[in-house]
């Protein structure tokens, strides 16, 4: 049976913890908070806030609606630079 628990890290964990790094950089770029990102969204500032950590796998819409709303295009978001 498989473990749980993984010695290595998940790199699927690791796309999702900098894809919320990148959306939390670009929004402070912009001068707003969880709490505006999150109103413009129609989204709550609980789940933005799991998205800016890692903790959530938003869905592509969701993903280009936050571009949008940071006025920049997707692959800002998505794509190492």
């Amino acid at each position: 049976m498989a473990s749980k628990h993984k010695s290595t890290k998940d790199p699927r964990r690791e796309e999702l913890r900098r894809l919320g790094e990148r959306i939390r950089n670009h929004r402070k770029h912009r001068g707003l908070t969880q709490e505006n990102l999150a109103e413009s969204l129609e989204l709550s500032v609980a789940y933005v806030s799991l998205i800016e950590r890692g903790g959530r796998n938003p869905p592509y819409t969701t993903v280009v609606a936050i571009a949008r709303a940071l006025g920049i295009p997707a692959t800002k978001l998505v794509a190492d630079e």
